[in-house]
């Protein structure tokens, strides 16, 4: 009976391939990623079977088997409802990854006791151990595992991609992906209608020839001004082997023991290590030791005791997962981040000997902890299913990226290219949102790497293209995970586990799209009615696509106002704050400017106004005015006035409508009553998504 145990399914939910074996499914998604957990439950959920093929035995990536269930979440995914705004975790994340959040913290109370934070750490506003990410994780898919939906193949890995016999017609089509058992050592094949990439490395892209980038790309490849003229693919972020260990009673710790050469190869400079963290203040250094509550042991802590979170109790689990730290003596200092090499663009077995080295260098920077001061931690190696409580896998922070219809680059995300906004760039073809407050480069030793400073390093709430997840010249591959068109440098924002959820849902609702309309992913993102419909697809499932922080996925017009602001049409009245102000008044300029938007009209800007307040020159909405009036559409108040920045009533509404649309007149407000009443800005959403709709129908 298909069940799970301490995080970990059972055999009979697992699939093992015999030599030879072909399986055919609708979607088949390759990678063992948190996008690949979430483009495969998209799928299931929308009645599509899934064969989802992975190197380990549990879904999650990034939370379960990397070992890091402490989610990097930015600023507004903290938020906290107030009068004018609603929570984090309703605007800045799906209802699916809200309901993951929910469940964590269910599965592991504090104290008897359902809390907000369960690890209770000072960087992760919500942390858990990865047994318990991974519960949670296992029981959406033991439904579809029962059912046999899913087909789930673990300790795979792709080999090489199956391709549809060429065309002249035609541009490169893969139609499935041949793997390797890596215990068994047998071969297979899984072919699909629609393949994901989504490993932690870009597999696919390498093994299949699919144009890509590895590492800092040249200014030439990207157009990014802060790249230098070269490019330098062996600069690529540093990756990490995490490990839970336990605090211990005094006396009662567990040594690791040191690495054979400990102390004696350039990724085991003690020199680096440290356990303590100085912070420097007005020019004053202050040290906060190990177990300090704002020292290296909470930093990730995953599991507390107390309900105070800043007492740190014999009991608490916590991560190590340190990366670099300034140090008043030896400049900059390390933990388990491994920067000596890099993992992209090697071979297998190069890759395999750096993965080796840097999991020793996790063994030794324990070893320096227990010999230098917390000598009360013991290894949990029950709750990463190792022997030592270091993770299965590295955490990865970048992989080979495909080279996409759109290209992310620096200059989407960065404040210092949106001046007093909030925002950076809305892409009209958004499939979802993230952020982080900052482009988190964790750079290797190699030479050369671009550090953005100031402003160019602040990364504003940015929005997910659909573009970016289509490869340039390859059909029937959707790019999931890390192998998105990113850069070098938005990837350092792309790759936290809030936002990688988002992307492997994207990917799977685009996936769904492809293979309900027989139609490629590229002919969807070019194609606008398509393009729509795909957008309202995942608003409609709650996921969130344009960044509004007073409007809830729970929100009865969510859907309306997410589409009509990623058209353009109806967007933010103020680009210096995320609020859209759904009830707010709209007035006659602004219903003019939206419907000539809707309508794709040619603008008309005669040299002889037709209204007395609305000049050229003077007045914003003067184009659009005209061209309604030029149309028919609109008339004045009288005594050759337009009063454009009158508010409008909803019956003024249902009388522009008919003359725009007529015969998308009943359909625009069967939840829309025509009465006097002002017109908000939920309204005009509400009416003008029907226009939308009935437009690109026809």
């Amino acid at each position: 009976m298909v069940h799970q145990q301490n995080g970990l399914l059972s055999d009979d939910a697992l699939t093992r391939p015999w030599d030879g074996a072909n399986y055919d499914c609708s979607i088949a998604v390759i990678g063992g990623s948190t996008a690949a957990y979430t483009a495969a439950l998209t799928a299931l959920k929308l009645k599509l079977d899934v064969c989802l093929v992975q190197p380990q035995r549990m879904v999650g990536g990034q939370f379960t088997a990397q070992a890091l269930p402490a989610s990097d979440d930015g600023d507004l995914l903290r938020h906290q409802a107030d009068l004018m705004t609603v929570a984090g975790e309703e605007f800045a994340i799906s209802k699916s990854q809200h309901l993951f959040r929910q469940r964590q913290r269910q599965l592991q109370p504090v104290a008897r006791r359902v809390v907000d934070d369960p690890g209770g750490s000072w960087v992760c506003p919500l942390s858990t151990t990865p047994v318990v990410a991974s519960t949670a994780l296992n029981e959406t898919l033991l439904p579809y595992l029962k059912s046999g939906k899913l087909t789930l193949i673990p300790y795979a890995e792709p080999t090489s991609l199956v391709e549809a016999a060429p065309s002249e017609e035609s541009m490169r089509r893969v139609i499935g992906v041949m793997c390797q058992d890596t215990k068994t050592k047998h071969a297979f094949t899984v072919y699909a209608k629609v393949v994901i990439e989504a490993t932690d490395f870009g597999d696919l892209l390498e093994i299949g020839n699919v144009p890509s980038r590895v590492g800092q790309e040249a200014r030439s490849e990207t157009g990014e001004a802060i790249l230098p003229e070269d490019a330098r693919p062996q600069c690529q972020q540093s990756f990490t082997f995490d490990v839970l260990v336990e605090h211990t009673y005094p006396g009662k710790g567990v040594p690791i023991g040191a690495p054979t050469e400990y102390g004696r190869v350039p990724w085991l400079n003690l020199h680096e290590f440290t356990g303590d963290f100085w912070v420097k203040k007005n020019n004053v250094w202050k040290k906060r030791d190990f177990f300090n509550p704002f020292g290296i042991f909470r930093y990730r802590r995953l599991l507390r005791r107390s309900l105070n979170k800043k007492t740190i109790s014999p009991g608490d689990v916590a991560v190590i997962n340190w990366g670099t730290s300034s140090h008043p003596e030896r400049g900059q200092c390390c933990g388990n981040d491994y920067r000596t090499g890099y993992l992209v663009g090697l071979s297998r077995s190069e890759r395999q000997q750096q993965i080796e080295r840097a999991r020793i260098r996790a063994q030794a920077y324990i070893h320096f902890l227990q010999t230098n001061g917390a000598s009360d931690l013991k290894p949990r190696g029950d709750l990463t299913w190792t022997q030592d409580g270091i993770a299965l896998e590295p955490y990865i922070r970048e992989a080979r990226r495909g080279i996409a219809l759109t290209t992310i680059r620096h200059e989407d995300v960065a404040a210092s290219f949106f001046p007093n906004q909030a925002r950076g760039r809305t892409f009209n073809d958004t499939l979802g949102i993230g952020q982080y407050h900052y482009l988190d480069l964790h750079g290797n030793l190699v030479d050369g790497h671009v550090s953005p400073r100031g402003k160019d390093v602040i990364a504003l709430p940015f929005t997910l293209p659909a573009t970016a997840l289509v490869p340039i010249d390859t059909d029937g591959l959707v790019l999931s995970a890390k192998s998105i068109g990113t850069t070098h440098i938005t990837n350092a924002a792309y790759r936290m586990h809030p936002v990688e959820w988002a992307i492997g849902e994207a990917s799977g609702f685009l996936a769904v799209l492809s293979i309900w309309t027989g139609k490629q992913p590229r002919d969807i993102v070019k194609d606008e009615a398509l393009l729509r419909k795909l957008q309202g697809f995942l608003t409609r499932n709650g996921i969130p696509i344009v960044w509004f922080d007073d409007i809830s996925y729970t929100d009865p017009d969510f859907e309306a106002i997410q589409v009509m602001a990623a058209a353009g049409i109806i967007t933010s009245e103020n680009a210096k704050n995320l609020h859209f102000r759904p009830y707010g008044s709209v007035s006659r300029a602004v219903v003019c400017t939206a419907l000539v938007s809707l309508l794709g009209l040619e603008k008309a800007t005669p040299d002889r106004p037709s209204f007395k307040d609305v000049q050229p020159g003077q007045h914003w909405a003067y184009s659009a005015i005209e061209t309604l009036k030029a149309q028919g559409m609109v008339a004045g108040v009288g005594r050759e006035r337009f009063a454009p920045d009158q508010a409008m009533t909803r019956q003024q509404l249902g009388f522009l409508v008919k003359k725009a649309m007529p015969q998308s007149y009943d359909d625009a407000f069967v939840h829309t009553p025509q009465d006097r009443r002002i017109v908000q800005r939920r309204d005009l959403s509400r009416v003008f998504y029907e226009l939308l709709k009935a437009k690109l129908a026809t």
